[in-house]
């Protein structure tokens, strides 16, 4: 059900972008399906080719920290992840989101 949710939104972005053959999407690391599922997830409700990309997570932390985060577990629908450096929650700066960054 939460896939179906986040494609009907990535379909929905595309088709105002003017998608009629291609969807480029990227995926981020901390986002909460991983680029293959959403290719096929995609495939499945599109006539468009589609292409994932896949973003690597960069966090900021109010330690000074700046850069990959630990990610402790992944499940189904969440990732847990904490700085390194001083094992707080950072803010996420890159790697976060599901976002349509093509289309032809």
């Amino acid at each position: 059900m939460h896939e179906q949710r986040i494609i009907q939104q990535i379909v929905n972005a595309a088709k105002l972008e003017g998608a009629t053959k291609k969807i480029i999407v990227e995926v981020g690391e901390l986002s909460t399906i991983s680029p293959q599922h959403v290719k096929e997830h995609l495939a499945g409700v599109v006539s468009w080719e589609v292409e994932t990309r896949f973003r690597k997570a960069k966090v900021k932390c109010a330690c000074s920290y700046r850069g990959k985060p630990e990610i402790l577990e992944e499940g189904h629908d969440f990732v847990l992840f904490r700085c390194p450096h001083c094992k707080g929650k950072p803010e996420v700066v890159e790697g976060g989101k599901i976002k349509v960054i093509g289309v032809e």
